[in-house]
């Protein structure tokens, strides 16, 4: 505890009076001259008046002082860390990765690694079938969709991507392969394919929309070229007559791009029914839709008389002067089967030769392909292991969902200080990142990112690389990263406020020294490349703050004790209050949050990133010591035991103020008011203990970080504990909180379904597979049942995410311990894709 028994040292009135320093009496001046006495008074006033001046300075000095410190502290949370930028400062270091599909929040999007890029987007809908006020337009990848199936079938991250969407009566492929040559990035083409999923559906309606707009602040110049037939307008007052028009390209130009067009192939003129158009400006790039649904008109072909859902044209505000569009649609209503290709071409690309369209990109594309195919089986292995096509074509989705689903963003954070009395903004930064989901969570989590990389820089170093030195360089002055990243407006439009504000007392687990580890252990030095070594330097001032930030921001009141901030010690409606920096939001902790808590993952984690840190200082030939040494420290058995064993349990635990006897509970309801919220009810004063009433992912850290001697007691309880159906074993795979803990399964408020407090979570399980592996191959009493636990939990990991797939079309973001359904959000292609590693038995 802090204090112990001590209480503070307080002057009493008998200890005043007897230990109070004798005041000396000045002597008795009574009998001196009058004149003597005066002189006396004036010196005293000057006297007085000097030092009265000097203390009203010394304080004024003191106050200016303090309000100049105070802002220095407000400023620290939104100032960047002064040391070289990691990443390499223009995008046009990596032409391969220039363009791509940086848009993992759209089905299908593509954009430049740029501020204010240009931005292409597709959206799509069935006449025949829109609803009255309806059109069920496609365009956010949004699990109310209720699509089939959708994500990246291939995918490497540098020239190509094929995806399948499976939409209910119709199934789409999209298409892009990029191209080298020239100044500004060279060019790209996409193809949108559309085939009816039933055979009577043949000759069916469908609409596409492309559209080109700049993101955020983006300024260029977008020249819609037509083509041009006649139509009437019908459903209005007067029957007027209007342009029929349709877009043959779009010219452009902006800075970063220069001149560049754009121009829309259709492969089958016969199959055309209707083209159209809409030049217009867009606030704000989330806003494309709206935009988009607003300048729909329904107008008559003037010679067939069929009516079609059609764009307007030109629009603008009457206030609109320039009348320059931001926001250009290409529209093409066809029958089904219906083909679009849409080629990018930059005006410094001046030897191309053939155009990037039909036979010339097939061509390409399946060269892309095959060498996929080819390098996907070199890193991976997989059927020289024995899976499957089937298992293999899964497997290739699965990595290339996580790599179709990097994106590139631009804007800054809200961020808060304890110093900060309102949020304020981060700096403008770019972000090159995978996210966890392409529907739920299209955008960056610092948490998340770690265990990406674990699967990304296995199939593409350089990816790897890129997407931590955008994440290091995110790093503020104290050495802090924010832990979500919601930068620009598509991402800001789909956060509710209360998670936007990001805290720096709060980060998450730094998981990206997983990744480092991967990358560099048991790996020469001889073997590591220039690029490589050079990339590391750069990196190791930005590693050096984050881990200080880690060692000195979470540290516990004990030597080697550490707990995560931000949990709620005023909480009323929490059954026990979140502890969401530690990424595991409600998995239950003390159930009073104090000062001195001991959490057992945080202790574990920087164990981890004291012992990559003194890797990495011996590779690159820095002074790694004092990290070798905390990684010593932290890893003592014996010091790790009497922190965290509970004997009476005989498991792993947290320490804290705690009780088991938590409820939540309806406080009485008054007449006429509406039901009051259940609250939290506690029937038991809690004391300072082990929460070993709890076993969970929590307890599995010393065996997950590999810090247990393979001869440890501890170690072999755990493996026994770990196999034992009614704690944390199922047949598809470790659920996230044992059976018998008080807190298994229940909601954490009455609106706050139970999260990590049950379900199978793939990254914790592949975690511990992993260790598993490592303690069957080191000579040790437990050997033997270290191999055996770990056959079978991959076994049962492999099978049920697989069998889930095959049922539901998609990998999810956690599993049903009960029957091993996919639950929670769709597709979740982040961690949950280390099923591949598990596959592929990659563990280092």
């Amino acid at each position: 505890m802090t204090g112990g028994n001590k209480k503070p040292h307080v002057i009493g009135a008998s200890e005043t009076k007897k230990n109070r320093p004798k005041v000396l009496k000045s002597p008795d001046h009574s009998s001196h001259s009058h004149s003597h006495g005066v002189s006396t008074l004036s010196a005293s006033k000057t006297q007085h008046n000097g030092s009265l001046y000097t203390g009203f300075g010394v304080v004024a000095i003191g106050i200016v002082s303090w309000f100049v410190y105070q802002g220095y502290l407000e400023t620290r949370v939104n100032s960047p860390l002064t040391e070289n930028k990691v990443a390499f400062p223009s995008s046009h270091d990596f032409p391969e990765r220039y363009w791509g599909s940086f848009r993992p929040g759209v089905y299908f999007g593509m954009k430049s690694r740029d501020a204010q890029s240009l931005l292409a987007g597709l959206m799509w809908f069935m006449p025949d079938l829109a609803a009255a006020g309806n059109l069920n337009l496609r365009h956010l990848c949004d699990q109310g969709d209720n699509l089939e199936q959708y994500g990246w079938k291939e995918h490497d991250g540098r020239n190509f991507g094929v995806q399948v969407i499976i939409d209910k009566f119709i199934q789409l492929e999209t298409s892009f392969v990029t191209k080298l040559g020239g100044n500004h990035g060279g060019d790209w083409t996409a193809r949108i394919q559309v085939e009816p999923r039933m055979k009577e559906l043949r000759g069916q309606q469908v609409t596409l929309f492309f559209y080109l707009t700049l993101d955020d602040n983006g300024k260029g110049i977008l020249q819609p070229i037509r083509m041009i037939d006649n139509i009437d307008t019908s459903g209005m007052e007067a029957n007027e007559s209007v342009k029929f028009l349709g877009l043959s390209a779009v010219h452009g130009h902006t800075e970063k791009l220069g001149d560049f067009r754009v121009s829309f192939h259709h492969a089958n003129q016969q199959s055309i029914v209707h083209t159209a158009f809409l030049s217009t400006t867009v606030a704000s790039p989330h806003l494309v839709k709206d935009a988009l649904q607003s300048g729909l008109r329904l107008m008559e072909d003037k010679r067939s008389k069929e009516r079609h859902i059609s764009l307007a044209g030109t629009l603008f505000g009457k206030d609109d002067k320039l009348k320059q569009p931001n926001f250009i649609v290409h529209q093409v209503t066809g029958k089904l089967p219906l083909q679009l290709e849409i080629v990018y071409e930059s005006n410094s690309f001046a030897e191309r030769g053939t155009m990037l369209r039909g036979e010339v990109y097939d061509a390409l594309l399946q060269k892309y392909r095959e060498q996929f195919r080819t390098q996907f089986e070199s890193k991976f292995r997989l059927n020289e292991k024995g899976f499957s096509e089937e298992e293999q074509d899964f497997a290739k989705s699965a990595m290339s969902n996580l790599v179709g689903g990097i994106g590139y963003f631009y804007g800054s954070s809200k961020v808060q200080s304890v110093h900060n009395k309102e949020p304020v903004p981060y700096w403008n930064a770019p972000l090159y990142t995978a996210v966890p989901s392409r529907s739920f969570f299209p955008r960056g989590f610092l948490w998340d990112e770690g265990f990406h990389n674990l699967i990304i820089s296995q199939w593409d170093r350089e990816i790897s690389f890129d997407i931590m030195a955008h994440w290091f360089d995110l790093m503020n002055v104290e050495g802090w990263i924010p832990r979500e990243q919601i930068l620009g407006s598509e991402a800001r439009a789909r956060v509710p406020d209360e998670f936007v504000v990001q805290r720096n007392n709060q980060g998450n687990p730094p998981t990206f020294f997983l990744v480092l580890d991967a990358m560099f252990k048991n790996r020469p030095v001889r073997d590591i490349s220039t690029l490589e070594l050079e990339q590391l330097n750069r990196l190791w001032p930005r590693l050096v703050s984050w881990y200080n930030w880690f060692n000195t921001s979470l540290h516990g009141t004990e030597p080697g004790s550490y707990y995560w901030r931000g949990r709620d010690t005023a909480s009323v409606r929490e059954l026990n209050p979140k502890s969401l920096s530690s990424g595991l939001d409600d998995y239950p902790r003390a159930s009073h949050p104090t000062t001195y808590e001991r959490h057992l993952d945080l202790r574990c984690w920087i164990t981890l990133a004291a012992k990559v840190m003194a890797s990495i200082a011996d590779i690159i030939g820095r002074e790694g010591r004092k990290y070798h040494d905390t990684f010593v420290f932290l890893s003592n058995n014996e010091l790790l035991n009497a922190q965290h064993w509970s004997e009476k349990a005989k498991r792993y635990a947290d320490y804290g103020l705690h009780t088991s006897n938590v409820t939540l509970r309806r406080p009485k309801s008054i007449a006429g008011q509406p039901k009051p919220d259940k609250i939290r009810w506690v029937s038991e004063e809690p004391t300072p203990r082990f929460v070993d009433d709890t076993f969970g992912y929590v307890s599995l850290f010393p065996l997950i970080i590999e810090i247990l001697k393979p001869d440890s007691p501890q170690l072999g309880q755990l493996l026994h504990d770990l196999r034992n159906p009614s704690l944390l074993w199922t047949k598809y795979g470790l659920r996230s909180l044992s059976k018998s803990s008080p807190l298994y399964n229940k909601r954490n408020t009455e609106h706050d379904p139970p999260y990590w407090r049950g379900p199978i979570w793939i990254n914790v399980n592949y975690l511990v597979a992993r260790a598993l592996h490592h303690y069957s191959v080191v000579e040790g009493p437990h050997q033997t049942r270290a191999l055996l636990l770990y056959n079978e939990l991959r076994e049962n990991l492999i099978s049920n995410v697989l069998r889930e797939y095959r049922k539901t079309g998609y990998i999810w973001e956690q599993y049903n311990d009960a029957n091993g359904a996919g639950q929670g959000c769709r597709p979740f292609t982040g961690w949950s894709t280390l099923v591949l590693l598990l596959m592929s038995e990659t563990y280092v």
